[in-house]
């Protein structure tokens, strides 16, 4: 019986040209390292020659970690996430990516921690959105003007240390003064507006940061707003990284023409974070033992804060939309209203302002505790309403001539007829300006109390009776004068029609009010 199974040479020849031209041969080469030293959150790894500075490696167990330190024969790496994992003579692979942290519009309503993982409870994050965490900031030709405002809803603050979009006012007060409360409402006086909100938490208490959720979750901020947090129990990298993630995730909105809020709450227990690991990875350290770049530190993170022109992708094809504003509001807390210490002063010279919060008005019950004297913003009037601006000027005035003549009027016993007037105006300015937490006020809400006092109106007013006057004067306008409410808020400034308006209210109200 014939061979059926026999092949010609030439058909077995073909074959194997055919199965060598199809073979490749895939060599995959990895640079792996060994831990040779870890603990307290450092690892040093030998055996890396390129690797990049700021650079992801991975350890065993999934850990991640960033090379800061290139050293000749080793790489200092912070361990971001459980350090107890790593030991001694594990394999350490490069990835060749840099920190990158999850961003977009699936954020809103979360609580993630610094690498932008979900902390509470509610699922994974439905996001293929990543960005690095440190990036550029924008040029100055990428920038415009900043020209509008952020709402706080604080009359103290509106009127007279204005905050704009793309601006990075610093709010710095010892603890307990009020500068978190501030924050929170800010943040929820955005409810119905188009400005996106993150809180960073960095080295407060687990229980802080769940009050602080609470409290937005309340009052329905939660939907506009991100909550990154790393608390004083997670480990000194995750509280460095932490607001250059919130930072990122601001960006993408600021990027994509739209408006942002960041708050960071707060940058000391930041910058003591930065000196642990920088201690740790034995870089010198500098004064107050903190490194020689700790003003770095800062100022490239808040330099990011900006308001980009309308035409900027012309000039960086990384932003797809131009217009975006992304607005910072740091917080330092003080030691014993020492406002002269190194980290304080660094950043008062990288912000556009400051508001000083004082512990003797706080605890005197001026809350919010601003000290009107001490605080300032550089964008100023720039950054308000017209009709703000118009009535800023005579309030700034009655308060600046009350501080003076206060401090006077101690050492005198007889005051002239004036002088008491404007004592007296002064003290129902202040008392005027107090306002409950958690109670922002609408900007036209505002400008009538303040329009009200600045002219006169609450000069036969007790100070104890002001905040009765105010609540009945803004209820009284809402009801029977409501035309003149509705194009305040619409036109935002104080036309002759609206003035005359307001004056006729204020006039009628006074004569229910002194009836009472």
């Amino acid at each position: 019986m014939p061979d059926t199974l026999a092949l010609a040479p030439k058909q077995i020849s073909d074959v194997l040209e055919r199965a060598i031209a199809r073979y490749k041969t895939e060599v995959t080469v990895q640079e792996v390292g060994e831990v040779i030293e870890c603990g307290d959150g450092i690892a040093r790894v030998k055996g890396l020659p390129n690797c990049l500075s700021e650079e992801m490696l991975e350890f065993p167990g999934g850990v991640y970690g960033v090379a800061l330190n290139l050293e000749r024969d080793n790489v200092g790496v912070m361990i971001l996430g459980d350090f107890t994992k790593v030991e001694e003579g594990q394999i350490v692979k490069r990835t060749g990516r840099v920190l990158s942290t999850p961003v977009g519009e699936a954020l809103l309503g979360r609580v993630v921690n610094a690498l932008g993982q979900p902390i509470d409870g509610k699922g994974p994050i439905q996001t293929e959105l990543y960005r690095p965490v440190e990036s550029r900031a924008p040029s100055v030709i990428e920038r415009q003007p900043v020209k509008e405002p952020v709402q706080t809803g604080l009359k103290a603050i509106d009127a007279m240390i204005p905050i704009g979009r793309g601006q990075r006012e610093l709010i710095i007060g010892d603890r307990q003064t009020g500068k978190t409360a501030i924050c929170l409402d800010t943040i929820i006086n955005q409810k119905g507006g188009d400005l996106i909100c993150i809180y960073v938490a960095i080295g407060q208490k687990k229980s802080t940061v769940v009050s602080v959720v609470e409290t937005l979750q309340k009052y329905g901020a939660m939907d506009y707003t991100i909550v990154v947090s790393a608390t004083a129990s997670d480990p000194a990298p995750m509280q460095f990284v932490a607001p250059y993630a919130g930072c990122a995730m601001g960006e993408y909105f600021r990027d994509n023409g739209r408006h942002a809020l960041i708050i960071y709450d707060d940058l000391s227990k930041h910058a003591v974070a930065y000196r642990q690991v920088s201690l740790l990875l034995r870089r010198p350290p500098g004064r107050e033992a903190f490194p020689g770049d700790i003003f770095n530190l800062h100022s490239r993170l808040l330099e990011r804060a900006a308001k980009l022109k309308d035409d900027a992708p012309k000039y960086n094809p990384v932003y797809p939309q131009g217009g975006g504003t992304l607005t910072a509001l740091p917080i330092i807390e003080t030691q014993e209203g020492d406002f002269s210490a190194y980290i304080p002063t660094n950043v008062i010279s990288i912000t556009d302002g400051q508001i000083y919060l004082e512990s003797d008005l706080f605890y005197a019950g001026v809350r919010p505790a601003v000290s009107v004297g001490l605080s300032v913003s550089r964008v100023g009037g720039n950054a308000q309403t017209k009709a703000m601006k118009k009535i800023a000027g005579p309030l700034r005035l009655s308060l600046a001539q009350y501080r003076e003549l206060a401090a006077f009027a101690q050492l005198s016993s007889d005051l002239d007829k004036n002088t008491k007037a404007q004592l007296d105006r002064g003290q129902k300015m202040t008392e005027l300006l107090k306002q409950p937490q958690f109670q922002p006020m609408p900007v036209e809400d505002e400008v009538a109390v303040i329009w009200a006092a600045t002219n006169g109106y609450l000069d036969e007013v007790p100070v104890a009776a002001i905040h009765r006057y105010e609540k009945e004067f803004l209820q009284f306008l809402k009801s029977k004068y409501s035309a003149t409410m509705q194009a305040l808020r619409q036109r935002r400034e104080l036309t002759e029609d609206i003035t005359s308006g307001l004056k006729k209210a204020a006039e009628e109200f006074q004569t229910i009010f002194a009836g009472k």
